[in-house]
């Protein structure tokens, strides 16, 4: 079995094939820490996470390395704002998005650097360029100077004039060209600074991950992650300076082999934006749902398609998984390891996610598993049972404190209930399925849930 991942370098889905079986090495923007993290941050860190379990299904060392954003112009504002020092905001920050990423089962990356730990690798990155007459310095500034790399655009596919108007960067008169980029930049006297040979200043937002993902994994290494946002400016510079820092105009594989790139979150159809006032926060959401609902909702969609997100997705999550857990709880265990007639049915599910990580393809597997369960008095029931169990963990979904809302319901409404599962009971038991899937029906209609189980048939009204 391969799995086949989409680059969007070349804009085609692709085997995966390792630089090196015995280490396979994964680099994804992290967080910038200066606020509380959004639904759009946990769906990078998520799909990121699987990709990451999916590979340990193959590879015995999957090294994963996510930085942190510790200085940087927006961390630098809120710290002015609060009056706090800026250790004290990314400290705080960086942890609250920790236990976030923790509560949506996310596993901590091998390393986590910091930017603010490697300002000597980006110096020397630097130097690098400007030797190989890839930058330039301007007024104390240090550009990257983008008509020194040939293979620039080559994975936005972005003209010089969008290339222009896309960049974070203001056009300036220290600059060469108006689309040429700051490597570093002066500090001014409120501001953080470290001494450089341009003098007392700081990096600029794109040389942090080229040096940190050269240290440490070496280049060039296998998948670059991201939110498809970041395609351009950030990652596009990243490629421009990390190959030029090697020699001026290396291919864009002596940088990384793969880039794995997720769509955005929207909210009714909309970009999330301070702006609008529609970004949900992970902080806030994780008061109302677990962690493994958020993460399971985030797995609804294709990782590369937009996802509207929504409460109504929570809520059918929710109800998916109390199922699930229902379902699971209700039945046998069986010793899953090494078993063939489990492989048969788990080999369905592991297709899926190892053609481009499609959840859900995966996800209607799983449903259908169920639905056979359900249906199922038969010795294969326990080895469906063990391939669903094994493939909720690729998931990385934790079932265990997963609880429903039950709604109250009167006596007589009660009373009428459990008159009704009687008859059903007894029209099954003389196989009149026609009159027991109508009483099912008059049931669902009154918001009851039924399930047959070992024990009998079970009900619940939920919210």
């Amino acid at each position: 079995m391969q799995i086949f991942l989409f680059d969007s370098l070349s804009r085609k889905k692709r085997e995966f094939i390792p630089l090196d079986n015995d280490n396979i090495r994964i680099y994804a923007c992290g967080p910038t820490v200066y606020d509380y993290a959004h639904i759009g941050n946990a769906r990078m860190a998520v799909v990121t996470d699987l990709l990451v379990r999916t590979l340990q299904t193959l590879y015995k060392n999957v090294t994963f390395v996510s930085n942190i954003t510790d200085v940087d112009d927006k961390i630098i504002k809120a710290a002015n704002a609060s009056k706090k020092p800026i250790n004290e905001i990314t400290s705080k920050f960086q942890k609250i998005y920790e236990e976030d990423m923790e509560n949506l089962g996310v596993q901590k990356p091998y390393k986590q650097p910091k930017a603010t730990d490697h300002i000597n690798e980006m110096i020397e990155m630097i130097e690098s360029l400007i030797r190989n007459d890839c930058a330039y310095i301007s007024e104390k500034n240090v550009l990257f100077n983008v008509r020194k790399y040939k293979f620039y655009g080559c994975l936005s596919r972005r003209s010089k004039d969008e290339q222009i108007a896309g960049s974070r960067v203001e056009v300036a008169n220290y600059k060469k060209n108006a689309e040429d980029f700051i490597l570093w930049k002066p500090s001014k006297d409120n501001e953080p600074g470290w001494n450089s040979p341009w003098g007392k200043g700081r990096p600029g937002w794109h040389i942090e991950c080229s040096a940190m993902s050269k240290k440490c994994l070496g280049l060039p290494f296998d998948i670059h992650c991201g939110g498809v946002d970041l395609t351009f400016p950030h990652h596009e510079n990243e490629i421009a300076q990390s190959c030029s820092s090697i020699s001026p105009n290396s291919e864009p594989n002596s940088f990384c082999n793969y880039w794995f790139h997720n769509g955005f979150v929207t909210a009714s159809g909309e970009k999330m934006s301070k702006s609008l006032g529609n970004i949900k926060l992970v902080n806030e959401i994780l008061k109302k749902y677990d962690g493994s609902i958020i993460r399971f909702s985030l797995l609804t969609s294709h990782y590369r398609q937009p996802l509207d997100w929504s409460e109504d997705i929570l809520k059918q999550s929710k109800k998916t998984l109390i199922k699930f857990k229902r379902i699971i709880e209700s039945s046998e265990p069986i010793d899953s390891a090494n078993n063939p007639k489990i492989r048969k049915y788990f080999d369905d599910f592991l297709n899926a996610i190892y053609d481009d990580l499609n959840t859900p393809k995966a996800l209607g597997i799983l449903n259908k598993w169920f639905e056979v369960i359900k249906k199922s008095r038969s010795t294969e029931k326990q080895y469906i049972l063990a391939s669903i169990i094994k493939g909720l963990e690729i998931l990385g979904v934790n079932l265990t404190k997963i609880k429903p809302t039950l709604s109250q319901v009167d006596n007589t409404l009660q009373s009428r209930i459990l008159k009704m599962i009687n008859e059903r009971d007894e029209a099954r038991q003389n196989k009149d399925f026609k009159k027991a899937d109508i009483i099912r029906e008059k049931l669902k209609n009154l918001d009851i849930e039924i399930e047959d189980t070992v024990k009998g048939t079970i009900w619940r009204k939920n919210d």
